[in-house]
């Protein structure tokens, strides 16, 4: 994606944990041609229920939402691996002639989509163990 007046138009909608994000995100689909693209560093994560404000299974199934769920909680997630999903989702929600809702509350995210963040996919291993 670039940043000229030529990108796809997506809605962002971010702010803190529990701020109500989910619920305008929910009325928003209900009320336009929306997916929701979760752009929260907690929510990849599967099993991070608690303190996180994950929607429950109940409202996922009233709107769904993307990029959650995805991996397990001792795997790496990059933001380049974010980035590269989520171009993905994006990519896949213009085709079904929806808008993208982007939605979440992890800044340096929503700069890797918006700013075209290029980092590598692998953190450096060497480096985390040695700050263990």
């Amino acid at each position: 994606m670039s940043t000229d007046n030529t990108a796809p138009n997506v809605i962002c909608l971010m702010g803190p944990t529990a701020s109500g994000k989910t619920d305008l995100a929910t009325r928003l689909v209900e009320t336009f041609p929306c997916e929701i693209v979760s752009v929260d560093s907690a929510l990849v994560y599967k099993g991070m229920d608690i303190g996180t404000a994950k929607p429950d299974e109940t409202l996922l199934r009233k709107a769904p939402h993307r990029l959650i769920n995805l991996i397990e909680p001792e795997e790496s997630y990059s933001v380049a691996r974010f980035q590269k999903d989520a171009y993905r989702e994006i990519e896949t929600i213009h085709q079904q002639g929806k808008i993208p809702l982007l939605v979440g509350g992890t800044m340096m995210y929503f700069n890797a989509l918006m700013l075209g963040f290029v980092g590598s996919h692998r953190a450096a291993l060497p480096i985390r163990a040695s700050k263990r």
